[in-house]
């Protein structure tokens, strides 16, 4: 039987949180150590490394591995990574902490523990650089940017054993699952050939048709959802998840579709978050990430395909998470269904495209939604969430 795509960096899964009582063991002596506070976005780095979503990484990034992603997109080892893994800390944390030194991570709301790390290199970085590299911009007014320059001056790097999975299964209970627990998965349905729906928005007709030619093409999809923090007016990941699982529920075949969820937080990098996608995706197990419009865009910082386009950028073995790419969806009244850029003959007057700002004004206002657009009982859960924000 074909196996699944085999981790990044083609060795076993790494997870850096230890079991047993080798965990109970780490938990007490972080009880000793000073405690760093984190950022939202660090957390879910941490948490991603805890369980082997960043395999093979072993803990937050060197400056020659920063200057590497940024410029290179390898790390100092030439392990191929499109997105710095940084820890940054403020000036007097950065000052208080020597080298050797052993610090315990914590939450950034409730200081529990989250990690112990062991610090190995202090150093600055020109964040704008940063910006230009990942982003393409340094206009403040994107979530991403905003989020690096409002970093620490003081950036940690060192190895790092995780203490906890922040809550998420409890959270999610049935949904949020480690790389190990969906190449389990796939196993036991007998996949081998997975493609990855990555989404921080509920399914819409556009996705299911997306999903759709996948399962076409591939043994199933893993329909993964964006957990951590999103930028203010997306949709919860408590109301999103439930949307998609009431999609999948009546209108895909049994046993096609996976739904979980991974801890990270938005960066709207758009084609570096892609690439970055791919490669957490290829240690969940899956061989093909799904590339519609804008992936990981936010306003118009990026173009609708620069998605698609860095695939084609970036060295043939940098990945084995292969993209699908697909033009943009849409219903098209003269063709009577789903259709796309590449199969439908019509114009613009003949289709039907909602931008998300759209479909949250007419939720927002308790407006009809087209049901060419959006599944009734997708909108039967959005519109039970704007509801209770009034």
């Amino acid at each position: 039987m074909p196996s699944l795509v085999a981790p990044h960096g083609g060795g076993p899964l790494e997870p850096l949180m230890p079991a047993g009582e080798a965990l109970a063991v780490e938990r007490a002596r972080a009880l000793t150590l000073r405690a760093v506070r984190v950022s939202s976005r660090e957390k879910g780095d941490l948490i991603m490394l805890g369980i082997g979503g960043f395999t093979p990484l072993q803990g937050f990034m060197t400056r020659a591995d920063w200057e590497g992603v940024c410029d290179r997109y390898r790390t100092q080892t030439g392990l191929f990574w499109p997105i710095p893994i940084t820890l940054s800390v403020d000036a007097e944390t950065g000052g208080a902490t020597r080298l050797g030194d052993e610090i315990a991570l914590a939450d950034p709301e409730d200081g529990a523990l989250l990690a112990t790390m062991k610090v190995t290199e202090k150093y600055a970085i020109d964040k704008a650089h940063e910006c230009r590299s990942v982003f393409r911009t340094t206009d403040a007014a994107h979530p991403g940017v905003k989020m690096v320059m409002e970093q620490g001056e003081v950036n940690l790097a060192g190895p790092v054993r995780v203490l906890t999975d922040g809550g998420f299964p409890s959270r999610y209970p049935g949904l949020y699952m480690t790389p190990a627990q969906t190449r389990a998965k796939f196993e036991s349905l007998g996949w081998s050939r997975v493609a990855a729906f990555q989404t921080r928005n509920p399914m819409h007709r556009s996705h299911e048709y997306l999903a759709k030619v996948a399962i076409e093409v591939c043994d199933g999809v893993l329909v993964h959802s964006l957990l951590g923090n999103l930028k203010p007016g997306d949709i919860p990941a408590e109301v999103r998840t439930r949307a998609i699982g009431a999609l999948i529920e009546r209108y895909f075949a049994p046993g096609t579709v996976v739904q979980s969820g991974y801890p990270l937080d938005m960066r709207y990098a758009g084609p570096r978050e892609a690439l970055l996608h791919a490669v957490f995706r290829q240690n969940y197990g899956c061989a093909y990430q799904i590339l519609g419009r804008d992936h990981a865009g936010v306003g118009s910082y990026y173009g609708p395909f620069d998605a698609h386009r860095i695939f084609d950028e970036i060295p043939q073995d940098a990945l084995q998470t292969r993209p699908l790419k697909m033009d943009v969806t849409f219903w098209c009244y003269r063709c009577g269904g789903m259709a796309s850029g590449r199969t439908c003959a019509h114009g613009d007057q003949d289709r039907l495209q909602v931008s998300g700002t759209q479909l949250r004004k007419w939720l927002s206002e308790g407006s009809p939604v087209p049901p060419e657009f959006s599944r009734p009982e997708v909108l039967e859960v959005l519109r039970e969430y704007y509801a209770g924000l009034e």
